[in-house]
């Protein structure tokens, strides 16, 4: 007696490329979004890490200003004390007891704004002479970039009425002010978006244990 098997049929060679296209495009779409997490995750980590840099940047100059010591020093010129404090519209020069490198002594900062690349940092030691220009002689750091900044110094009126002023002459004024006020806008960005302003403000705590009395020249 003949038995009749069933005929055994493999896939044809159009099955196979049907197939083969398939995967193709099953692994090209999963590439791609693998590819997209990945190019995701990394824009995200380095947002993250420029705005952990930008606030670890902030809390230093914060610290800074805080500690804000009213260092004085002999004018060579006139033999007589003044203190050092430059506060300008677009700089800020002042002694610190705070050291970002945690070095023993005072601490000369010198903060000043490039409208094309940000906000700079100069540190220098504080002697007892005049540290300006020590400052000048070191080299700058880019504190943080694509902000330009503009500074602000809290003062106390013979009416006991708080008022802010756009500079402040520690040599001539013999005193620091109450506090101060960075504001940082972004440079490629217009001012009105308060999301692109970043402000600091800061009081000088030498300044809160007695009452400033302002001289005439701070009242103009």
């Amino acid at each position: 007696m003949i038995r009749a098997y069933p005929t055994q049929r493999g896939f044809t060679l159009l099955e196979i490329l049907i197939a083969l296209s398939l995967t193709a495009m099953l692994l090209s779409m999963l590439t791609a979004g693998v590819y997209g997490v990945v190019r995701d995750w990394d824009i995200n980590a380095e947002g993250l890490e420029r705005t952990l840099d930008q606030s670890t940047a902030l809390l230093q100059l914060e610290r800074a200003l805080q500690g804000a010591f009213p260092h004085s020093y002999r004018n060579l010129e006139t033999l007589g004390r003044e203190v050092y404090f430059d506060g300008q519209a677009d700089e800020l020069a002042w002694v610190s007891s705070v050291s970002p490198q945690r070095n023993p002594g005072l601490t000369a900062w010198r903060l000043y704004s490039d409208n094309d690349e940000g906000l700079y940092l100069q540190l220098a030691p504080a002697l007892s002479d005049y540290p300006g220009e020590r400052l000048q002689d070191t080299e700058p750091m880019l504190l943080i970039s694509g902000y330009r900044a503009e500074f602000f110094y809290l003062f106390e009126d013979l009416q006991f009425e708080r008022r802010w002023r756009e500079e402040w002459d520690g040599a001539r004024l013999q005193s620091l002010p109450l506090a101060v006020h960075i504001r940082l806008t972004r440079i490629d960005d217009g001012a009105d978006n308060s999301t692109d302003v970043i402000d600091v403000i800061s009081p000088i705590l030498s300044t809160q244990h007695r009452t400033i009395q302002p001289t005439q020249e701070m009242l103009q």
